[in-house]
């Protein structure tokens, strides 16, 4: 009996290698792999360069405050759009932090783009999403920030409305999700000119 439990075991030890091996290392990279040959972009992170050097991703917002820019979505993690901190606040609707902290930034943004006290501000603008890293705004906006960018940048403001609509992508197959604008790939075009 015992030495019966003895192969056993070695059995069981052997063929817990061979499927951590292959569930954890050859899976693993051949996977990789294939997504690497199909997506080579996504497999790689979707990032953005310029010059030859990394300037951002299509995933992971990032932080743009100069009035020169179109501004993202309010990130929720400790350090602004960190991707190695994706998390939302988990703060609830009813939740007294997250209601002053909307409001201040809804009047922030009034401020900002020379709205009436009242006027309504798309939600977009005001919340983050549930990761805390969205790329990208609601067309209504990046629509609303127009005058702004354009008087800061001395541009008129019809060709900057009609850049912001060219970098409208639409919902995943004509279904899902809302029409969006990448603020990094918008902001880029900007400084690249494409706006006169």
């Amino acid at each position: 009996m015992i030495a019966t439990l003895s192969a056993e075991f070695g059995r069981a030890i052997r063929l817990t290698l061979v499927f951590a091996v292959f569930t954890g290392l050859v899976y693993g990279l051949v996977l990789t792999g294939v997504f690497q040959v199909i997506f080579p972009s996504q497999a790689s992170g979707s990032l953005i360069t310029k010059n030859g050097q990394v300037v951002g991703s299509q995933l992971i917002g990032q932080e743009f405050k100069s009035e020169k820019y179109f501004h993202g979505r309010f990130s929720a993690t400790a350090t602004p759009y960190a991707a190695d901190n994706s998390a939302g606040s988990n703060l609830g609707p009813n939740n007294k932090a997250l209601i002053d902290r909307v409001a201040s930034s809804a009047r922030t943004a009034r401020t900002d783009n020379g709205l009436a006290p009242d006027a309504q501000v798309p939600v977009d603008l005001v919340t983050a999403d549930f990761s805390g890293l969205d790329p990208d705004v609601s067309e209504a906006s990046a629509l609303l920030q127009v005058d702004r960018v354009a008087k800061a940048r001395g541009l008129d403001p019809t060709k900057l409305r009609a850049l912001v609509e060219k970098y409208v992508s639409g919902r995943i197959l004509w279904v899902f999700g809302e029409p969006h604008v990448n603020v990094l790939e918008l902001n880029m075009a900007l400084d690249a000119g494409e706006a006169g």
